[in-house]
This record gives C-alpha cells, structure tokens and sequence, in this order.
C-alpha cells in the first residue's frame, strides 16, 4: 500500500521561498497523477496544482497566480511544489494526493499525506 509523505515545510519570511516535496514509500505513484493542496482552519481545502503521471502536463488552479511551479522526478518517485514571495495568506498545513487528475482538479484523491506546515512571518 503506497503512504505518502510532504517535506519541506516550515517557517519563512513574507518574501522568502520553499519547496515542498511529496515522496511515495510502499510504492511508486508512476502511474498516478499527483497534485498539491493546502488548509487552514478558517478555509476549507483548497486546490493549488496538479501534474500528470509523466510530467508533462501541468494544471494550476485560475485562483492562483505564477508563484506556485509543480514538478515531477519520476525517477526519484517525487513531485515538487515550489513556491516564491511568500506572504502571510499562504501560511496553512500543504499536502500532497495521488488520482486521477480530474479528481484532483476537483480537490479529491485517492491517497493523502499527512501534510506540511508552512508558516509565513511578517
């Protein structure tokens, strides 16, 4: 059974940079798509990316601007979410699921981790 697990999280200054991981154990999820998503106790989960079982196709949710870039290692069974100019709205807990990728868009998955705290200082 394939567990997956977010890296990366953490506090950063407004203005600062991360990247996130997403690594599969148990498994590969090489033939799955992949896709990011974060919450925070006054918003219900919201979707922010997702990639396709090969990479090469990417989809970013029209709420969200050019600061959020995922990408997919297959050989190391890893997806990234990299996230530039920080600001304090972005602070939430970010995870990482894998399905179909017209589920994901729509803030569903098959496989969940457990999730990352990102916390943003003024």
């Amino acid at each position: 059974q394939v567990q997956l697990t977010e890296f990366g999280g953490g506090l950063v200054q407004a203005g600062g940079s991360l990247r996130l991981s997403c690594s599969a154990s148990g498994g590969t999820f090489s033939s799955e798509a992949v896709g990011w998503f974060r919450r925070t106790p006054w918003k219900e989960r919201e979707f922010i990316s997702a990639i396709n079982l090969n990479g090469g196709y990417k989809y970013y949710s029209d709420s969200l601007n050019a600061r959020f870039t995922i990408s997919r290692d297959i050989a190391k069974n890893t997806v990234y979410l990299e996230i530039t100019n920080l600001k304090p709205e972005d602070a939430a807990v970010y995870y990482c699921a894998a399905g179909q990728m017209r589920d994901l868009i729509r803030t569903n998955g098959d496989y969940w981790g457990q999730g990352t705290q990102v916390t943003v200082s003024s």
